[in-house]
């Protein structure tokens, strides 16, 4: 019996979880397509249960995927989510309106499908080939529970790329790409054009792309994929745009321009000039989903379903008294978006830093775009990580971070995270004048991490 064989006696969506962290990992994700092409025929197509919005793009993909599903579900369908990586439970992962899939849902599925996963195991391995990824049996799990279900709609966001992830096995209605930008330059390229390429993989024939304001080159390169496909295609800032934004407590107000109509003083629970743009990508997407992109969408239900957004981790305030604020931005691309965000919609004089970064992220070029951002307040950092294996030393990141342009006396070093965030936090807290806060950044797993540790 090969070892995979067992699955289906799992009792739990931790003892699953464990087991699969043993697959080739989430960073080490296959180029191919054919071991997903195995699976869910093996499993009778369950990707092609319900019609697909799928989100590509270097940064906001997670965010703009949940307003995609906001919007949605305002309009009374059933929706399946697919994103990754998760913050705390890799439930988050598969969601059906809005909340995880329930562990009874997870344990069960997995443990129906697990002897065909067996299956496409021994073919892979009779023929050479790798068994499965964790990756690509999660995503495989995504589409049996969406089946299982059944939703009306799934959302699916890209792990990384396009061309060759294991969500690109089903066929986008829609094809999403927000902002592109370098990173995973070891697996995509070293240009935003070569990383646009690989993202353009998602464009699919009779599909309708909707696109992020993009870099030209990234543009041209999504331009030429989706007219190769005979494809409609429209870009923010020449079919739609957002037109005006404010700022407000708790987010900011919004207007729209849709491909279809204008949808004026929306209400968005969420921070920063790129979300307002992400929200504007996602009104897009759901235009062309719902009505090709020609029929207005209803004002109302645009307004329910934005502001109902909720995106955790994501300039996430988790205290007030001082400010703690979270943010899973992972590369420089997305540390520029989030210190305007900051900047904007907070007010302190002193920014007491809690960073820690995964080792096949720039480190360098993070430290310096934090370092060029924030150089008008009073800075402290500390530097730390989270329990990934794949977390850079916090020692190694203050040698970084003292090249790149931080006051050695301000970088401290904390082994381990809840240390980090206490000691940042106390140091805020004891400002005479109230005006320190903190921000923990620097990846996914650290941000997870602290959502636990601040009771969220």
């Amino acid at each position: 019996m090969s070892q995979n064989a067992e699955h289906e006696n799992f009792a739990s969506v931790e003892e699953i979880y464990q087991h699969l962290l043993g697959r080739a990992p989430e960073h080490r994700m296959a180029p191919r397509l054919d071991a997903m092409e195995l699976a869910v025929s093996a499993l009778g197509d369950p990707h092609r249960s319900a019609p697909v919005v799928q989100v590509t793009g270097t940064n906001g993909k997670t965010s703009t995927a949940r307003m995609v599903e906001s919007l949605l579900l305002a309009h009374d369908l059933r929706v399946g989510r697919y994103t990754s990586p998760h913050l705390e439970r890799v439930t988050e992962r598969i969601s059906i309106d809005g909340a995880p899939v329930p562990d009874e849902a997870f344990v069960r599925i997995y443990g129906e499908i697990a002897p065909y996963l067996d299956l496409v195991d021994r073919h892979l391995e009779a023929d050479g080939s790798p068994r499965l990824t964790y990756f690509e049996i999660l995503t495989v799990l995504a589409f049996a529970v969406f089946a299982d279900e059944p939703v009306d709609v799934m959302v699916l966001e890209v792990g990384i790329g396009g061309s060759w992830d294991a969500t690109t096995v089903a066929d986008a209605a829609v094809s999403v790409v927000t902002p592109i930008g370098l990173d995973h330059t070891d697996m995509l390229g070293d240009t935003v054009e070569e990383i646009a390429r690989e993202k353009a993989g998602i464009i699919k024939p009779e599909g309708f792309l909707v696109s992020a304001a993009q870099e030209p080159g990234a543009a041209q390169v999504l331009l030429e994929r989706a007219r190769e496909l005979a494809d409609p295609f429209r870009f923010e800032g020449v079919e739609f745009a957002v037109t005006a934004r404010t700022t407000a407590v708790g987010g900011q107000v919004i207007t729209v321009q849709g491909l279809a109509a204008e949808y004026t003083d929306v209400m968005l629970p969420l921070f920063g000039a790129h979300q307002a743009q992400n929200a504007a990508v996602a009104v897009a997407a759901v235009e062309a989903l719902l009505g090709g992109g020609e029929k207005p969408l209803n004002p109302e239900l645009v307004t329910a379903g934005l502001g109902a957004v909720s995106s955790p981790g994501r300039l996430e305030l988790a205290r007030t008294a001082p400010p703690v604020i979270l943010d899973a931005a992972h590369n420089p691309h997305g540390l520029l978006a989030s210190a305007a965000a900051v900047r904007e919609a907070f007010t302190f004089g002193k920014l007491n830093l809690v960073v820690g970064v995964l080792r096949e992220k720039d480190a360098a070029e993070m430290f310096r775009v934090l370092a060029d951002e924030y150089h008008e307040f009073e800075l402290e950092l500390w530097c730390t990580a989270s329990h990934s294996p794949r977390a850079v030393a916090p020692d190694e990141l203050a040698e970084i971070a003292a090249d790149m342009g931080f006051d050695e006396d301000a970088v401290h070093v904390a082994e381990r995270l809840d240390d980090a965030c206490a000691a940042a936090i106390q140091d805020a807290a004891a400002r005479e004048q109230f005006d320190g806060a903190v921000l923990v950044t620097g990846s996914v797993t650290v941000v997870g991490e602290a959502r636990v540790l601040l009771g969220l």
